[in-house]
């Protein structure tokens, strides 16, 4: 009982990072104990009540593993950054279903840009499926883009393969000359343009992003095609942190499974990134409470 009433001195902090793929949760219930759970997919506009389930299951076992009642838990400063929170709409009703007091509810740009700048002024460009370019001061969060495939994620791998292959497609009808890259895509669909016609009308993001490296590599080789497509991309983050105010005395982090790739393109000073969404969910937490860092 003596170690359970010990984790309650002092504010407790929860965090949570919740996307497409999982849901991580971590509770700080004291200087140095902090509680960490995954579970599975919990992004709020693909299935709202899948979602909201998966995030209570992972406070269920934060609190077991801490020996805390959810009565306990809900007394905890809460941040929660999350895929699919697209409005402060959907922002409040997630919060209306937790047992939260004191709970923020995001989108994951937010919690992304702080865990990987920690407290420091600078920019993120995080690049992978999707996208979004955000910079923090003073402790002060702004961001752009992460609109989706259809109609944003400009520089992301789903965007980049997408537009090398309407890239291929206007060579196949004689606007362009065919390149090392066009050619070798068009024949892994059996050099038969129909085939990517059926691809990409079938094929969600994460199927384009996955070829996405192919452009990258073809890039780095030296093919025309892949360097255009790298320049374009990198185009629009060097814009996109022009529109949030960036400048180059500040830090720039390049994060996701495509960041990195574009340091190069941009030939700009870069620097690893401090953390991960979820460190970023308990720092922003972590600021709501006013808890000393």
């Amino acid at each position: 009982m003596a170690q359970i009433e010990s984790l309650l001195i002092g504010p407790m902090l929860i965090g949570i990072d919740g996307g497409g793929t999982s849901c991580r949760a971590a509770l700080l219930a004291g200087p140095n104990t902090r509680y960490d759970v995954v579970l599975g997919p919990a992004n709020v506009s693909t299935d709202f009540d899948a979602a909201l389930a998966t995030i209570n299951a992972a406070l269920a076992q934060l609190a077991e593993r801490a020996g805390l009642s959810m009565a306990d838990l809900s007394t905890a400063t809460t941040h929660l950054g999350l895929a699919g929170v697209m409005s402060p709409a959907i922002a409040a009703r997630v919060a209306a279903h937790l047992p939260f007091a004191h709970v923020t509810v995001t989108d994951d740009r937010p919690t992304t840009i702080a865990g990987a700048l920690g407290e420091a002024d600078g920019a993120l460009a995080a690049i992978g499926t999707g996208s979004f370019i955000g910079r923090q001061v003073a402790g002060k969060i702004h961001g752009v883009g992460g609109w989706g495939f259809y109609i944003g994620d400009q520089a992301s791998g789903a965007w980049l393969l997408r537009r090398c292959l309407e890239e291929v497609m206007l060579a196949v009808d004689g606007f362009a000359a065919h390149t090392d890259l066009s050619r070798a895509i068009l024949k892994e669909h059996g050099d038969d343009p129909g085939q990517i016609v059926m691809f990409s009308l079938n094929s969600q993001p994460s199927d384009y992003a996955r070829l996405a490296r192919d452009v990258v590599a073809a890039a780095e080789a030296g093919d025309p095609l892949g360097a255009r497509l790298m320049q374009e991309g990198a185009a629009y983050i060097r814009k996109a942190l022009k529109v949030v105010g960036w400048n180059p005395t500040e830090a720039l982090c390049l994060t996701g499974g495509l960041g990195p790739a574009y340091a190069h393109w941009l030939d700009l000073p870069t620097i690893a990134a401090k953390g991960t969404a979820l460190d970023g969910a308990l720092a922003l937490a972590a600021r709501a409470s006013g808890a000393a860092r």
